[in-house]
């Protein structure tokens, strides 16, 4: 794993749908994408870690703070596709796609997803915590289940797996959405068409698994604060407020 070279990538669109330019809203005295730049940067574990934007304001905020940004077509459809024209300037073996509305990442998040790729069958890789119960049934909180070797069988916006006899069953999994990518599986995957259970689900990642592409799933050592409305956004303002208190960041 030492000799591999890992670059993160934090794509960074300006004009989200639910939340408008919510990478560059204020989270304790930082705008979003900054938290998550410095949570990366803290792993120690992936070198170089820029922003991918097609907007020159975000641009512009990251050049100002000392991030690395790379710019990206507007063409762009997807994170991963922005993450594929980054790979296509920053040589790397291991892309990770780190998602810019997690501002409450920390630097431990990382180590359990790239530390999979010690396993030579691992192509691509992501992460899951344990489903807080008030999300067994929320859409939104996307599940999912995974064979023995922790390979991902499948994600769904549903309650999987179905617990038909009511055992009580609490083991749910809550994908969060980070990923890692040796560079041959980012290229197949971003040269593949959207699948039909993706176009279904809505999930991305369905479009690797439709195409017998394996999906690795490690343990996050918690869970986040993913910003995708004003309350997420206060939530997020909140947790990381306290944690300045108790331990003053840099």
């Amino acid at each position: 794993m030492s000799s591999l070279r890992i670059a993160a990538v934090i794509p960074a669109r300006l004009q989200s749908t639910r939340l408008t330019r919510k990478v560059l809203r204020s989270i304790a005295g930082r705008p979003m994408i900054e938290w998550v730049w410095r949570a990366a940067m803290a792993s120690g574990r992936m070198d170089p870690v820029v922003v991918a934007t097609d907007s020159e304001e975000v641009a512009a905020v990251c050049r100002a703070r000392a991030i690395p940004v790379e710019m990206t077509s507007p063409a762009c459809p997807s994170g991963s596709d922005r993450v594929r024209e980054v790979a296509l300037r920053i040589d790397a073996d291991i892309y990770v796609n780190v998602q810019g509305d997690e501002p409450t990442l920390t630097a431990d998040f990382f180590p359990p997803l790239l530390d999979l790729f010690a396993r030579p069958e691992v192509e691509a890789a992501t992460l899951a915590v344990r489903c807080p119960p008030d999300e067994f049934a929320d859409p939104n909180a996307v599940k999912v289940v995974t064979a023995l070797d922790g390979r991902a069988l499948y994600f769904s916006r549903a309650t999987i797996p179905f617990d038909r006899d009511r055992t009580g069953f609490a083991g749910y999994r809550k994908h969060l959405g980070i990923y890692a990518y040796r560079r041959a599986a980012l290229e197949r995957f971003a040269a593949l068409a959207p699948s039909p259970l993706e176009k279904l689900e809505r999930l991305e990642q369905l479009r690797l698994l439709e195409n017998g592409m394996a999906l690795y799933v490690a343990d996050a050592p918690r869970d986040t604060i993913g910003v995708d409305t004003e309350e997420d956004l206060l939530r997020a303002e909140a947790h990381l407020r306290r944690k300045m208190q108790n331990q003053p960041e840099s």
